[in-house]
């Protein structure tokens, strides 16, 4: 009896499960259905002014009519798609580069160093989570374009770009430093080996899945 339970159990299981990934897949159809129906709205679901069941299922269920490959085209053709995607790639992998770099060596001193301002840094960090973007524009904007002069060049993305990612970045990093052992690190005390040596020798190479995902959530 417990077995047909379980197994009745099982099935509604699977039953919900599927249903939230056809909720969840369900817009991706619709943007690969209009990519390849050739237009840029969804007015080529055209009904007629009484409609039946199967023009409204044909509503419903995301597939154009005609497959076109014209909207890939006009991209690629008509627009420079190849400099921005090159351009977006450089901005996000120094990003990338100086985010990763910076969390790393704050994430490393926040786990291993007692110094005044400690939690409230971090604090400061899980703060500045907490607000929307938006929120930040016109600072932003005000630091970036108007006394910084950056507005038109790779410097000033990466430079905001870096700064919203390194608290997540710090965070991270510092979460992952303090399930480091701190007894190979005093090991490495006793044989003459300095802080920098045993960061860049010991735990930057343990910490390599964590610098990994991390620089994965930044790019």
């Amino acid at each position: 009896m417990s077995q047909r339970t379980d197994s009745v159990g099982h099935i509604w299981l699977h039953l919900f499960l599927l249903l939230m990934v056809v909720i969840t897949v369900y817009p991706i159809l619709w943007v690969l259905t209009v990519a390849f129906s050739g237009q840029q709205s969804l007015a080529f679901v055209d009904l007629p002014a009484d409609p039946g069941v199967m023009d409204r299922m044909r509503a419903i269920v995301p597939w154009p009519d005609t497959i076109s490959w014209s909207n890939f085209k006009d991209v690629f053709s008509q627009q420079p798609f190849g400099r921005w995607l090159l351009n977006s790639a450089l901005v996000a992998a120094a990003t990338t580069l100086a985010g990763v770099f910076l969390a790393s060596t704050a994430g490393y001193a926040f786990s291993r160093f007692r110094f005044p301002g400690r939690q409230a840094g971090m604090m400061s960090f899980l703060v500045s989570q907490m607000f929307p973007g938006t929120l930040t524009l016109v600072p932003l904007y005000i630091i970036i374009v108007q006394w910084m002069e950056l507005g038109s060049n790779f410097m000033g993305l990466i430079l905001l770009y870096s700064t919203t990612a390194i608290p997540f970045c710090v965070w991270n990093l510092k979460g992952y430093f303090d399930t480091i052992p701190i007894e190979l690190e005093e090991s490495a005390k006793m044989d003459g080996a300095g802080p920098v040596t045993i960061f860049y020798k010991i735990i930057l190479p343990l910490s390599k899945p964590a610098i990994a995902v991390t620089a994965l959530f930044s790019f």
